[in-house]
């Protein structure tokens, strides 16, 4: 199956707990047959509070299961095989590990997990075996532990969805540094947002010229979640914690962007040229005042969220791509960028949302001082909340000019320039029966609790 036509042009996503009951079954047989990899899920609960089924890249069970398999939804992938040829198979519509099917000693024989980096993951966990695949590289391979037919493994992608390590060609290094050099170092402040834009896209047609455009997009996100780190003490305590394990970031679920109306579009452009397939459009129009375009990279599986201000008589049209015209009032979003400017540009992403054990990671960060806001959703099939948001000093500039067209009061200006504004946040979310989805009322409500002119009326 090709995955990249595989994502649904309609998007009531399905709850897939047949699945996910099936592969947890067999989670528990194989930890049950690995000290090594019992251990390591008991420290990555205790430790960041995430659960080990959430780090799993794949695991290769008898080809006995596949009818049960394709029961629950999977299919194979008519595109893929396993290293040895073994049968590919993936839930297209739910956010379940893939199998491989082999036959072994246990069931499962291998289960392979997926930290950002697999030399920061033998680091962490003091390891003396080798690398398979070269640094960079698509596709890198370690063997963690092997006990009674149980094999665990740790794996490393870059913008690669197969299972065979290749060497790099020639110069392909030295590009592959080049344009994470390039995205680290681009400009987010220019003399206008337009400008800014234009110079993103010179960023970014080098880049494609460099490392084409699966490579790219794995890179740009990369630094997008390290500019974001240096403004949230959240994400730097959390990506601290899964550090200590040799994790990183290998449990992101989606970026949030917020953007103004006057970018939204070029926004937009900007992610379709690395490859993004348009997922959700989000109308909340008349509701909450806001619209949001999901998109996913399908080489990568990077998840954008692109939230702009919305009227509600535009929720017929496709304001992805769509100019939208000023509007006579902020809400939420466009308060927020002309707090802080674009995310894409000068404040970075709004937030990152990574998978967790929902009641574990809130426990252990209130004790290390960062508390979580009331949950947006709390379905068994999807919890999401925000830590307390950073709350980040404002232009005395951008304050003056809202001020100026109306947009804010003078006493709102007053108090923003005092005390600043709530800038980003972590998002802790839990999802359960490979759930895909999001839950717009559920959006809608934490869109209005983070408007910036609640939070001043809040600080007093």
């Amino acid at each position: 199956m090709n995955h990249a036509s595989s994502l649904a042009t309609t998007f009531d996503w399905p709850l897939a707990n047949e699945g996910e009951t099936l592969l947890r079954q067999r989670l528990a047989a194989f930890l049950a047959h690995n000290s090594c990899a019992a251990q390591l899920a008991a420290r990555m609960q205790a430790a960041t509070g995430t659960d080990f089924f959430e780090w799993v890249d794949h695991l290769v069970l008898s080809p006995d299961d596949e009818t049960a398999l394709v029961h629950a939804g999977f299919a194979v992938d008519r595109l893929l095989t396993g290293p040895r040829g073994e049968p590919v198979l993936e839930h297209p519509r739910a956010t379940l590990p893939r199998v491989l099917l082999r036959p072994g000693r246990s069931n499962p024989s291998v289960v392979a997990i997926k930290p950002e980096f697999v030399a920061d993951f033998i680091a962490a966990q003091h390891l003396n075996v080798l690398i398979e695949g070269e640094p960079r590289s698509r596709y890198r391979r370690v063997l963690v532990a092997s006990e009674k037919g149980a094999t665990l493994e740790a794996v490393e992608r870059r913008a690669y969805r197969g299972f065979i390590p290749a060497k790099l060609k020639a110069g392909e290094l030295a590009a592959i540094v080049r344009t994470s050099e390039l995205f680290h170092t681009r400009a987010r402040f220019a003399a206008n947002d337009t400008e800014g834009f234009w110079e993103a896209r010179k960023v970014q047609r080098r880049a494609l010229q460099l490392v084409g455009r699966d490579v790219a997009c794995h890179l740009f996100f990369e630094q997008e979640r390290a500019c974001w780190e240096q403004r949230n003490r959240a994400a730097r305590l959390q990506k601290f914690r899964q550090d200590q394990l040799g994790l990183g970031w290998g449990n992101h679920d989606h970026h949030t962007y917020r953007s103004s109306r006057a970018c939204f579009s070029e926004l937009i452009a900007f992610f379709n040229e690395f490859g993004f397939v348009k997922r959700e459009r989000f109308y909340a129009g008349a509701e909450a005042g806001w619209g949001a375009q999901v998109s996913e990279q399908p080489v990568t599986g990077v998840v954008i969220f692109a939230d702009v201000d919305l009227l509600p008589e535009e929720t017929t049209v496709d304001f992805s791509v769509r100019k939208l015209p000023p509007a006579a009032q902020l809400r939420t979003v466009g308060l927020w960028t002309g707090l802080h400017g674009e995310s894409f540009l000068q404040a970075g992403m709004h937030h990152l949302e990574a998978r967790f054990d929902f009641h574990s990671l809130r426990d252990q960060l209130a004790l290390a001082g960062v508390n979580q806001m009331k949950p947006f959703s709390d379905f068994e099939f999807l919890r999401q909340a925000f830590t307390e948001g950073e709350r980040w000093p404002v232009s005395v500039a951008r304050v003056e000019r809202l001020v100026t067209a109306g947009q804010i009061t003078r006493e709102q200006g007053d108090q923003f320039i005092r005390d600043g504004a709530i800038g980003s946040h972590l998002e802790n979310l839990q999802r359960h029966g490979g759930f895909k989805g999001f839950n717009q009322k559920a959006v809608s409500a934490i869109i209005a609790a983070t408007d910036p002119r609640q939070q001043a009326a809040s600080a007093h």
